[in-house]
């Protein structure tokens, strides 16, 4: 399973960043991580969702046994002090990529996400950024004891980040105020 961290120093704060959408391009991906890299004293874990995929989840799947990438990716979850997640948004929802992990892992365990704090984000091209996603991620990742200490919406995508940035100066500063709040949380555990 492929790794990627950023050179950060490292401290007591293991973050784990990922776009949630498979695509090779994903708009998702690019967010968090430009995000992780605003986040200082972390080791900073970049994964991405095509190293986790698997069978479609079903309960006469899970009677044969949990897929490896199941357990990888709930161990990553586990290992990590906070996760910077931002969503992509197909009809309205999580991706079935995403969907299908969250299937797998919360069958592992229910409340996966209890004492892990998090920063959600999700974007798209359209001006609303993918906020109806948000809305159901906000509410599944409480279920899931996730505790929320920061999210945003980043609208209009292609309009506001080019380059591996937020080019919008007032965005800009709103996620970098975000950032910091979500880091002084995590430096606090």
């Amino acid at each position: 399973m492929p790794l990627y961290l950023l050179n950060k120093k490292k401290e007591n704060m293991n973050i784990l960043v990922f776009g949630a959408s498979s695509s090779k391009n994903s708009i998702n991906k690019q967010l968090a991580t430009y995000v992780a890299n605003k986040v200082e004293n972390a080791t900073i874990k970049i994964i991405d969702l095509n190293d986790f995929e698997m069978p479609i989840y079903s309960i006469d799947k899970q009677e044969i046994g949990f897929p490896k990438q199941a357990h990888d990716f709930y161990n990553l979850i586990k290992e990590s002090d906070g996760i910077i997640v931002s969503l992509a948004e197909h009809n309205s929802n999580f991706t079935a990529a995403f969907k299908n992990i969250l299937d797998w892992v919360s069958r592992i365990e229910m409340k996966f996400l209890e004492g892990k704090k998090m920063f959600v984000l999700s974007t798209s091209p359209g001006g609303y950024g993918g906020g109806n996603v948000m809305e159901v991620g906000l509410k599944y990742f409480g279920i899931a004891k996730g505790e929320i200490v920061e999210s945003y919406s980043l609208p209009s995508f292609y309009d506001n980040f080019k380059d591996d940035k937020i080019i919008n100066e007032e965005i800009n500063e709103l996620v970098k105020q975000k950032t910091i709040a979500f880091t002084a949380v995590l430096a606090k555990n």
